[in-house]
């Protein structure tokens, strides 16, 4: 007697079953990927966090600045120059510096002519924004307010330097996070999509790799042209953020002192009903204000 098949009943049924088992499957594969990446993403800050505290130890306890100043002469000026580990680089930002004290180099060649390369190391790029390799509008911001502002004003420089030695608070004081650069000071029906190389105020990422404090100063610096740099929750909701005393975790914004206006973009200065602090960003644990600018 010859073997009875399937019948197309019975071949439907397996189908749709297989179906459904993908579609309880898939969501799960999705979270354990996004798990993965927040992972990579810690394990790049806690890196870099040995390169800025060695940076202290060689700079005799100065705390490496946003970026370099721009001295007269631009890229003409070897002043300008910096070593970031396999080579001289023009004015690179505090990631780069970073990451030469720990074995970690940010270009295969660095120039001494190009202030906006592209990081080709994994380390300097937040998986999760894996196309934010300009070190401009890089993925990883700087509390650069409180740890060195090298901005000058009249030909002093905004705040810096700064002494390891003066932070009160290492378990309590950001250094870095995941940003989304002037972009927060938009709503976000308003934020345009990321640009290499570009400076469009409402792009996600533009000047990414500095991070304002939660709460802003009206006579001290912002971010650029008045626009403020804020945090960018793009862990299932979350920011990645690291410390001075070199750990780093997964947090909201708002646990980290940020405020939305009721439109979601971030809030500025400070509100009656419980605003914005700056007590995980001053080094002294303290709501303390920014830095005014000199004179």
């Amino acid at each position: 007697m010859g073997r009875r098949g399937f019948t197309l009943i019975e071949l439907l049924v397996v189908i749709a079953l297989i179906a459904v088992l993908i579609g309880l499957l898939l969501p799960a594969l999705g979270s354990a990927r996004a798990a993965g990446r927040t992972a990579a993403c810690l394990s790049n800050q806690r890196q870099l966090s040995l390169g800025w505290a060695m940076y202290a130890d060689a700079n005799r306890d100065v705390i490496v600045p946003h970026r370099a100043p721009n001295l007269p002469g631009g890229a003409g000026n070897p002043a300008n120059w910096y070593e970031v580990g396999n080579g001289m680089k023009f004015r690179p930002t505090w990631i780069a510096r970073m990451g030469a004290y720990v074995g970690v180099y940010p270009f295969a060649t660095p120039s001494t002519e190009d202030g906006r390369q592209d990081y080709e190391s994994k380390v300097f790029v937040c998986p999760e924004a894996s196309e934010r390799a300009d070190e401009r509008n890089a993925a990883y911001g700087y509390n650069y307010q409180f740890l060195g502002n090298s901005r000058e004003v009249g030909g002093r420089a905004i705040h810096y330097p700064v002494k390891r030695s003066t932070i009160l608070r290492f378990e309590r004081t950001v250094i870095s996070m995941d940003s989304m650069g002037t972009a927060a000071s938009f709503v976000p029906e308003e934020r345009l999509p990321y640009e290499n190389d570009g400076r469009t105020e409402r792009a996600v990422g533009n000047e990414g790799f500095v991070i304002d404090p939660p709460r802003l100063n009206p006579s001290g610096d912002i971010a650029t042209d008045g626009r403020r740099s804020g945090p960018e929750a793009r862990h299932r909701g979350r920011v990645v953020s690291l410390f001075a005393d070199g750990h780093a975790g997964v947090f909201t914004p708002e646990g980290l002192g940020f405020r939305l206006r009721g439109d979601l973009a971030y809030e500025f200065f400070g509100r009656p009903d419980g605003g914005p602090t700056n007590e995980f960003f001053s080094g002294s644990g303290l709501d303390e204000d920014p830095p005014a600018l000199p004179g």
